[in-house]
Formats: C-alpha cells, structure tokens, sequence
C-alpha cells in the first residue's frame, strides 16, 4: 500500500489544535502542516524550557497558524481555545519527556502528562459533544505517546500495538498512565481518540538534553561525550519529520479506539550512535587536537535504564501505507548539519536554566 497524500482537497481543510506545538516532535508536525497541507493549526504551548517559538520557522508567522500560550492543565483556558479555533481534531503531543528530568522531578510529569491529558481529553469531550452530527463522526484526538510504556525488551522481539505495559521510569508511568487515560475515555464516553507510540525522535530543533543533540554540542565544544554504563543499551532511531508524517496520517485516516506503532526501523547501541555522530564532526568539522572520539567518556548508569527498545511498525504500513524515509545514516547527516549550521538556535535555547550538565541522579522526595 503506498503512503496516503497528505495534501488535502479543498473540501477537506481542517482545523488541529496541536498541543506541544512549539517543543520539539509538535513543530516539526507544525510546520509539516502548515508547508504541506492546507490545514489550519491551532498552537497550544506554556513554553517551558523546551518549547521555543523559534522551532516553528516560517510556520510561526504563517496566515494559518495561531498561537496560544495555554498550559493543558488549565481547562478553562484550553476552553476558550477550543471555543475560538472550533477545531476538527486535536493532536495531543504536550508532554515532559525527558527521563533523567523525571528521576529528579517526577512531580512535573505526574501533573502535565497525566492531569495534563485528563484536561485535554475532558475539554475535547465537552467540545465534541456539542458538534453537529456530521462534525462529530469526522473528529479525532490524536494522543502522541511513547515506546517506553511497554518497559524493557532483550535481544528479540519488538513491541506490538498489544505488548503489556511495564514502564520502568517516573516518565514512562506517566505517560503509561496518559495512554490508558485516552483509551478510556473512548471506551467510556465514546470521544474519538488514536493513541500512538514511537520510539526515540531526533533531528533538528532538539533541546539539547537529549543524548544525539548534546553529544553533537558537547563535541563541538571539546568537552567530555557522556555515555551511560558501556552504552550497550539499545533504541530504534526515527528521524522527527518521519514521525510527523505519520501522525499527519494518523489523524487524517485513524481509526477511533486504535493504537499504532510508529518507529524508524533503526536498531542502535548508544555507544555506537555516539561514534557515528563523532565521525560526522571528524569529516565536516575536524577537531585539530584529533577525532571527536577521543572525548567518549563513560559514567554511571541511570537507574531503571531499560535495556533494549524496537518497535514493530508493520500495522501503520499494512493500513496506513506509512514507512520512514530516512535511514539513520540519513538522518543524522540531516541532522549534524543543521546542528552546524544553527548554532544561534542552540546559543538561545540553552540560555534558560539547562547547561548540559548531568540529570538523573538526584533520590526524589
């Protein structure tokens, strides 16, 4: 089956509220929307420290995008969003994400990724209740989640669509919890919802706190390149534009009640993600004092550090005609070079309260 247009006809111009719409994975679909479809976007974000106006691009000052500086856990302001934009789905990617940060403040995942989603899926359901029938039968909410619900897999085997939940951070449960929030209000009330879980995004516009930005960054500035225990954990690589495709497709061709694997068929060990990234920097920006390897430095593990993740993507080939278009050695050329090319978005970005150093070692209380 070949992938599903993304363009829409004329009589198919929607209106999405994407919340996380300035964080990472949320712009990249943003600007997914706005450059290739004729779709209107609604923009919710609080921007915290890993939402950036400056991750929309060109989307930012489109005609047909708008945005709303709207925390999902304030239910009358995402009232009066929904109540403005009268959107036709809901794309649902507002999240904290980053596991060492839940290790040493779980609180803030607790409350935006599960109050967060209870918000978002009560506004949506007093929202749609009051939609014409018509309207009704065509309104989705995406929830966008996460491979590291289903815990850690050994040597073989992929997640599917049906694996057991098992998460193993303060991250993952919140999101775990997020998911069953979301299949619950379809099977209770009914509400429209596409759930999804992918596996680790990169590519530009990153927060450098995640491992490929902050190796890219960390090298370039000849300090030492992190890697937990020896590195040998395990993670499927999906390019972020890859991964807004998909959820373009999802909430245009979904089924309601239906879960579906996203991941970018690149099985990787840490360590040798780390290398390929400091042989990319080898060849386009050379280190003098030699190759960017030489500052590989490994340190304690994380607790709960999962070992392996690999998604198995067949069921959103088989019914949605979605593959990934960048291989992981594409992806991360892609990447590198933005990286080099945008050191003004780093320099700003990084300016708030995160400076590369190491999170997720504080015991929480």
């Amino acid at each position: 089956m070949q992938e599903s247009p993304i363009h829409p006809s004329p009589q198919a111009v929607s209106t999405y509220i994407v919340t996380g719409g300035a964080g990472f994975i949320g712009s990249a679909l943003v600007r997914l929307l706005i450059s290739h479809t004729e779709h209107r976007v609604a923009d919710v974000d609080c921007l915290t420290y890993a939402g950036n106006l400056e991750s929309l691009a060109a989307a930012r000052d489109h005609e047909r995008h708008s945005f709303h500086r709207v925390d999902v856990c304030d239910g009358p302001a995402l009232r009066a969003v929904f109540d403005r934009e009268q959107p036709d789905a809901v794309l649902h990617l507002a999240a904290e994400s980053h596991v060492d940060r839940s290790i040493d403040g779980p609180g803030a995942f607790v409350r935006t990724n599960v109050v967060g989603t209870f918000t978002v899926l009560q506004e949506s359901l007093r929202y749609w209740r009051n939609l014409s029938a018509a309207r009704r039968e065509a309104f989705r909410v995406v929830h966008v989640s996460t491979d590291e619900v289903f815990g850690s897999l050994g040597e073989s085997d992929y997640f599917t669509e049906s694996t057991p939940y098992a998460p193993s951070s303060p991250y993952s449960a919140s999101k775990a919890g997020s998911d069953h929030l979301a299949r619950a209000w379809h099977r209770t009330y009914g509400l429209p919802v596409v759930v999804t879980n992918c596996s680790n995004n990169y590519g530009p516009y990153q927060f450098p706190e995640k491992l490929i930005p902050l190796i890219i960054l960390k090298a370039l500035a000849g300090e030492s390149l992190p890697v937990y225990g020896r590195g040998e954990n395990v993670r499927d690589w999906l390019f972020v534009e890859d991964h807004a495709r998909a959820l373009a497709l999802v909430v245009a061709k979904g089924v309601p009640g239906a879960t579906y694997n996203i991941g970018g068929n690149c099985e990787l060990r840490n360590i040798d993600v780390v290398h390929r990234i400091c042989a990319l920097l080898d060849e386009l920006r050379p280190d003098p004092r030699g190759p960017h390897a030489r500052l590989i430095e490994f340190i304690t593990d994380r607790p709960g550090h999962d070992y392996r993740y690999a998604i198995d993507a067949s069921k959103i080939r088989r019914d949605l005609g979605w593959s990934p278009r960048e291989s992981f050695d594409s992806g991360i050329r892609k990447t590198v070079e933005w990286y080099l090319a945008n050191p003004g978005w780093t320099e700003r970005v990084m300016s708030g309260a995160y400076r590369g150093e190491r999170l997720g070692t504080a015991m929480s209380v």
